[in-house]
């Protein structure tokens, strides 16, 4: 087998590609993210920014990121121009990286930014809510 019938058989890699699906399932998650929660706290569902909310409100905005999770999954894998679950693995540690970030920033920050096992949630649900949307691709 000659190198250019090798090279046609596989999927050319393409860099730029590869970044902006996994950028773009970032960022489906972070604006899907914001903005129900801007709707929950306009809409009287959620208080007011910075008053104390009840567990089950924060139960909510869990499943409702989980959920954006499994889509970014979803679509990093749907976008990747080759080997899609390297590219939600990428994105699910990239979310676990920030959602860390999140735990240490708001440690301690009162009940405005939520109970302590809330932003520790979101970090450890995030990669395997972006494998099961990357999974679900695959099952397509």
């Amino acid at each position: 087998m000659n190198a250019q019938t090798t090279t046609s058989v596989q999927p050319q890699r393409r860099p730029g590609r590869s970044i902006g699906a996994v950028l773009l399932g970032l960022i489906a998650v972070i604006a899907l993210s914001t903005v129900t929660d801007q709707v929950m706290h306009s809409s009287g569902v959620f208080p007011p920014q910075g008053q104390a909310m009840s567990t089950d409100l924060w139960l909510l905005a869990l499943g409702y990121r989980a959920v954006y999770t499994m889509f970014g999954g979803y679509l990093s894998a749907r976008l990747a121009p080759y080997r899609p679950m390297a590219h939600v693995w990428t994105l699910g540690l990239i979310g676990t990286v920030f959602g860390i970030a999140g735990v240490v920033a708001t440690w301690g920050m009162g009940p405005g930014f939520g109970p302590r096992w809330y932003p520790i949630l979101v970090a450890v649900t995030g990669l395997p809510c972006c494998l099961i949307g990357g999974l679900l691709l695959r099952r397509r």
